[in-house]
Parts: C-alpha cells; structure tokens; sequence
C-alpha cells in the first residue's frame, strides 16, 4: 500500500469499521480479516484494536464478552444508536467530498 493510500485510509478507517458494524456485530479480529479480504492487506492488526477502543471510550459501540475456544473471552462491538447517528454524519460527509472530487478530477471548478 502506497503511502498516500496509508495517509487516506487514517482518515476513513473509523467510518469503514463503523459500516462494517452496522452490518453485524464483530471481534477485532474478524474486522481486521475482512479489511484484508478488500484489499487492504497491510492494516496491522494494533491499528484496528486501538480504534476500537477509541470508538467504544466515544460511546459509539456497545461491547459483549464473549467465550472464546482458545484462550480469554473476545470483545464483541456492536453498533449503538449513538454510534449510528456518528456514522450517518459520516457518509454525509464521504458525499459532499466525494462529489467535489469528482468535479475537480473531471476539470470542474
């Protein structure tokens, strides 16, 4: 990954980790692996644990404990109310920029 591509996803990560939430509750772990399987191969694992316990202190996430077979028992997030509004301010403000690059990249002013 490129390291502008690296300075671009800092500033969506906790946007796609939110949407990835309001699809169904997930680990670190298995948020990170679906990162992966879209492409984005070079996320450490570390990134994604410590936004989520960003988004969880911001109250955005509700967190279970679950068992897990191999070791100590996984945090499960899962998005709340709080953090639904959150994310729809997010996509709000993914189209208002995604528009005006677009009219830029296409020779608009």
């Amino acid at each position: 990954m490129s390291k502008q591509m690296t300075e671009m996803l800092k500033g969506v990560l906790e946007g796609i980790v939110l949407a990835i939430l309001s699809g169904r509750s997930a680990y670190g772990y298995e948020i990170t692996a679906w990162l992966r399987e879209q492409g984005f191969s070079d996320i450490a694992e570390g990134t994604v644990y410590a936004l989520l316990i960003r988004i969880e202190q911001r109250g955005f996430v509700d967190v279970a404990k679950v068992p897990s077979e191999k070791g100590p028992p996984r945090k499960v997030y899962s998005l709340n109310a709080q953090g639904r509004r959150h994310l729809d301010e997010f996509w709000k403000t993914w189209s208002f920029l995604s528009e005006r690059l677009e009219q830029l990249h296409k020779g608009g002013t």
